[in-house]
C-alpha cells in the first residue's frame, strides 16, 4: 500500500502529539481547548463515535470515490477547512499553509473575519475558490465593505457566525492572558524561549495579527487597545433584522454556521440561507448543551430537502466524516485536526492531513463497500 504523506504521523492523534511538543503551552492550550469543564469538546466526538456503520460484502460493487459536489462545484473529499481565529498564533503562517493545500486538494477552505491572512490573501491563493466566514460588525458601513472585499475577491461562499453572542468561559486562556484584551506575561515569554522553532517562525513570517482587520484599525495600537477595539467592533449577536440586509448585499450562497437546533434551522430557510454548519463552536462556547452529531441528525431528516446542511466540531478522522455524512450531513468541516498538522510538520503539515484523511475515509468506503460518499446512510446502523 503506498502512503501519500509522512508515515511518522500516521494519525491525528499522532500529529497531535508532536504539535504539543513544538507549540508554546499558551498556543496549544487555546487550540486544544473547550471551555469551562471541557465536557462538550469531549462529548462531540465520543458520541460521533457510537455510530457503527454495517458492511456489505456481497452486494454487486465497483469501487468508491469522494468526490462531492457542493453548491454546483465538485469538490474531490467531502470534507473542507473550518474558519479557525489567530491561525498565526497557534503555528506561523498556518492560515497560508492551510489555504496553499487546499488548492492542491481541491477541498474548501474558510477563512475566520479575526485569524491572521486577509482576504485578498487568502483569495490568490486560492484562486478565489476560498469562503469567508464573517463575525457580524456592530457598525453598518464595516459590515458592507468586508463583505464587498469578499465579492471582489472572488469568495463564492459568505459564512455567517451565530454561535458567538457571548465569548464562552475558557479557564485554560484567562490563565494564559489570551482572553481579550490579551496579555503578554512572564509564563508565557518563558513558553516561547522553550519552542526555538516556533520563535524563529515567528520572527520569519511576524507577529500574528488580524490582517482582514488590519486597514481599520488605527497604527501603534498597543496589545490593551487592540483588545478594547476588537470588543467595540464586533458583535456576536444575530437575528432576523441584522441578517435580511446581509441577504440583500451578498449575491453568492450564504451559509448560517452554529445552528444547533430545529428553531434555528426553520429561522434560516425562512430568512434565504442555502445553507447551514450545525456546529456548536469546537465545544468552545457552551459546555452544557448538546454534542453537535444530536442536533444534526434531527436536522437532516426533517429538513435535507429544503437546505444544505453541513457539520463541525468534534470530527477528528476518515472514520468520523464516515459516520456524520451516514448521519445524513451533506459535507463536513474540520479545524483541529488541520491545526493539529500545521503544529506538527509546519509547511507540510496542510498536505499531509488531507492526504492522510481522504487515504483514511476511502478505505471506510471500500471496506463496506460503498460506491460514494451519499451512499452511506444505506450502511448506517440505525
Amino acid at each position: 500500500m503506498a502512503f501519500p504523506f509522512n508515515t511518522e504521523y500516521p494519525s491525528i492523534e499522532s500529529l497531535r502529539e508532536r504539535a504539543q511538543k513544538r507549540m508554546p503551552k499558551f498556543a496549544f492550550e487555546y487550540l486544544d481547548g473547550g471551555c469551562n469543564e471541557n465536557i462538550n469538546i469531549k462529548r462531540n466526538t465520543s458520541e460521533i463515535r457510537d455510530i457503527q456503520l454495517k458492511p456489505w460484502y456481497l452486494k454487486n460493487y465497483k469501487d468508491s470515490h469522494l468526490k462531492t459536489k457542493l453548491f454546483g462545484i465538485e469538490y474531490d473529499a467531502p470534507f473542507g477547512i473550518s474558519p479557525v481565529g489567530l491561525q498565526g498564533l497557534m503555528w506561523p503562517n498556518a492560515t497560508e499553509i492551510l489555504a496553499k493545500a487546499s488548492l492542491k486538494h481541491n477541498i474548501p477552505f474558510i477563512l475566520s473575519t479575526v485569524t491572521t491572512s486577509s482576504i485578498e490573501r487568502v483569495s490568490e491563493l486560492t484562486e478565489g475558490r476560498a469562503w469567508f466566514q464573517l463575525y457580524n460588525p456592530k457598525e453598518d458601513w464595516l459590515r458592507n465593505d468586508i463583505i464587498q472585499r469578499a465579492e471582489d475577491a472572488g469568495c463564492p461562499v459568505l459564512v455567517l457566525l451565530c454561535d458567538v453572542p457571548t465569548f464562552g468561559y475558557r479557564p485554560k486562556e484567562i490563565r494564559n492572558g489570551l482572553a481579550m484584551p490579551p496579555q503578554v506575561n512572564f509564563r508565557n515569554v518563558l513558553q516561547v524561549l522553550n519552542r526555538p522553532h516556533w520563535a524563529l517562525q515567528t520572527l520569519k513570517h511576524g507577529a500574528p495579527k488580524f490582517a482582514t482587520m488590519e486597514k481599520y484599525m488605527e497604527n501603534g495600537m498597543s496589545i490593551k487597545q487592540l483588545g478594547k477595539w476588537m470588543n467595540a467592533t464586533f458583535s456576536g449577536r444575530l437575528n432576523a433584522e441584522k441578517i435580511k440586509p446581509i441577504r440583500d448585499l451578498w449575491k453568492g450562497k450564504l451559509v448560517l454556521k452554529g445552528v444547533a437546533s430545529e428553531e434555528d434551522t426553520q429561522e434560516a430557510i425562512k430568512l434565504g440561507f442555502d445553507g447551514i454548519i450545525v456546529s456548536n463552536h469546537g465545544g468552545r462556547q457552551l459546555d452544557a448543551g448538546e454534542s453537535t452529531i444530536k442536533p444534526l441528525s434531527r436536522i437532516a431528516e426533517k429538513y435535507k430537502d429544503q437546505i444544505t446542511v453541513m457539520m463541525d466540531s468534534g470530527i477528528r478522522t476518515g472514520p468520523d466524516i464516515a459516520r456524520v455524512m451516514s448521519s445524513g450531513a451533506d459535507f463536513s468541516f474540520m479545524g483541529r485536526s488541520f491545526m493539529y498538522g500545521v503544529g506538527a510538520l509546519g509547511e507540510e503539515g496542510g498536505d499531509h492531513t488531507i492526504a492522510m484523511l481522504k487515504m483514511q475515509l476511502q478505505q471506510v468506503l471500500e471496506q463496506l463497500c460503498c460506491e460514494k460518499v451519499s451512499d452511506l446512510p444505506n450502511f448506517k446502523i440505525s
